[in-house]
């Protein structure tokens, strides 16, 4: 995956809305030659206009709907790249895209996009994982009183008692702490650990 075929994704998005917006032109002036007939009496010609002008209209849907989703594969493949994450499942997508792209064709670029988002699904189960191991990792070098302390805090706050004790010393178990902040969570509508990461 290079920089080059980063450069075409996000172009194509561009080129996606490009094209929704020859569409709504196309529209109107469908719409105005439907006018045109009707005033003239003429309701076959209106019909044939009023039909391009309803086609006009889905098309830049289709459009306008294909380049949000290419606009956040790019996204999704950029931060890939730099977190290099880059798989050769993914190398592998990449052969012939630039050619799909160009196409413009709706169809070929919504199966090349379904490819996109296959590989971002495994990725996304293998972040989880290692957000897991930090997540655990970070509990364990996170002093269990002050979190402790922090979440009678906050529900004192809320105007809650949390008819819990806090451990004893700088001692806790990281199995308690975590328990309670789960009985916390459902009452205090907070993230605890995002409130020890704004202090």
């Amino acid at each position: 995956m290079s920089s080059e075929n980063l450069f075409n994704l996000k172009f194509a998005a561009k080129e996606l809305q490009r094209n929704a917006k020859k569409c709504d032109k196309e529209e109107k002036a469908e719409k105005a030659k439907v006018k045109k007939a009707i005033q003239k009496g003429n309701m076959e010609v209106a019909r044939i206009h009023a039909e391009n002008a309803i086609r006009q209209k889905n098309q830049s849907v289709n459009f306008l709907r294909m380049s949000a989703r290419v606009d956040a594969v790019a996204a999704r493949v950029q931060t890939a790249v730099t977190m290099n994450q880059v798989t050769k499942s993914m190398a592998g997508v990449v052969k012939g895209m630039d050619a799909t792209l160009k196409s413009m064709n709706l169809e070929k670029i919504s199966a090349l996009m379904d490819k996109f988002e296959h590989q971002f699904e495994t990725l996304d189960v293998q972040t989880a994982q290692m957000e897991d191991t930090m997540s655990s990792t970070t509990t364990l070098t996170t002093p269990q009183n002050q979190v402790e302390s922090l979440l009678h805090e906050m529900a004192d706050e809320a105007g809650l008692d949390l008819n819990m004790e806090l451990p004893q010393g700088q001692t806790g178990s990281v199995g308690t702490s975590v328990a309670s902040a789960e009985q916390v969570r459902p009452y205090l509508n907070i993230n605890p650990e995002k409130c020890l990461n704004d202090q």
